[in-house]
């Protein structure tokens, strides 16, 4: 009998141990995932993100990114506060927002959108326009940065991106501001689309992450912006590569545009410099007209833009 309760004791012990090491938090830290979710919007500066993942840059460097495109910025915005993602492509106007508002999300990286101005023939030369936006975002922002001191402007708010686009084939509205490759869409549909030049170099698009997934994912999310480095020198190098990307992986964009997308210069992973994201700050603020209690500083993280050795650890 003794001898039987040795043996059931060793077993007992042996199986704490075993279960006991399972648990441990020594070597790699259990909260350290090498996969995240990313969301995308349908828009070219989606397109580095999408190379990356064809081209298994991410596999490379031992990442499982899943990525999903959004087809509207209210269904993205729930899928960052619920943690649905780890991350997605928004702009600098939504981050002081919601970072003002408590929501734990910082810009890792600015991305590079393009947003013609799509118009009905003779529009431009107006006096007076009615503009098609939607109101608290990169499209206002961008009128006023690019029309305000061309036209007297009557905002019209339609957030609806295909809403938006009727009322300027009805004449309802004379101009709207799109993203790139809608902008194309609405070309091809007979509208006039108009490049302007986004002024300091800067486009307000930029790539978050969630106070969550960089507390969690650290290293993850500095792997995420190596891969998409590589992928931005291999666009460069052959910009029509953007072009077939987007042809197949953006939902409803037809190939008869594929040669009129207006294409960025895709740059790496930086961010604007302070004095860029406090006009954001300021522009926010007179348009919700609320003062916004954030700073540049609480709008970023740049460490996955820095080659800092401590930061990969």
């Amino acid at each position: 009998m003794r001898k039987r309760g040795r043996i059931t004791a060793l077993i007992i012990l042996t199986a704490v141990i075993i279960l006991g090491s399972g648990c441990s938090t020594s070597g790699k830290p259990q909260s350290e995932k090498m996969s995240l979710k990313f969301g995308l919007m349908p828009a070219v500066d989606s397109v580095p993100f999408l190379f990356a993942e064809k081209n298994g840059y991410f596999s490379e460097l031992g990442l499982n990114v899943e990525l999903q495109v959004f087809s509207n910025a209210q269904d993205r915005q729930s899928a960052l506060q619920t943690n649905t993602i780890d991350g997605a492509v928004t702009d600098l106007i939504a981050v002081a927002t919601n970072v003002d508002s408590g929501f734990d999300i910082k810009a890792t990286t600015m991305t590079n959108g393009v947003f013609p101005v799509l118009m009905k023939e003779g529009s431009d030369k107006k006096q007076k326009i009615k503009v098609g936006m939607m109101e608290v975002s990169v499209t206002n922002f961008l009128i006023d940065e690019w029309l305000s001191d061309k036209y007297e402007i009557e905002k019209v708010f339609i957030n609806e991106i295909p809403a938006r686009l009727a009322a300027i084939e009805s004449g309802e509205l004379d101009m709207g501001l799109f993203p790139e490759p809608v902008a194309s869409m609405g070309e091809l549909d007979g509208l006039v689309k108009k490049i302007y030049e986004p002024e300091a170099g800067y486009c307000p698009d930029v790539a978050v992450f969630t106070g969550k997934a960089m507390n969690e994912k650290n290293k993850a999310i500095l792997l995420f912006h190596q891969a998409y480095d590589k992928a931005v020198d291999e666009l460069n190098k052959n910009p029509e590569q953007a072009r077939d990307i987007l042809i197949e992986k953006i939902p409803n964009v037809k190939p008869e545009i594929r040669d009129s997308i207006v294409l960025p210069e895709y740059t790496k992973a930086s961010l604007p410099d302070t004095e860029y994201i406090q006009k954001v700050i300021d522009w926010t603020s007179a348009t919700v007209k609320k003062q916004l209690k954030v700073t540049p500083e609480d709008l970023t993280e740049r460490k996955y833009t820095e080659n800092d050795t401590d930061q990969q650890s």
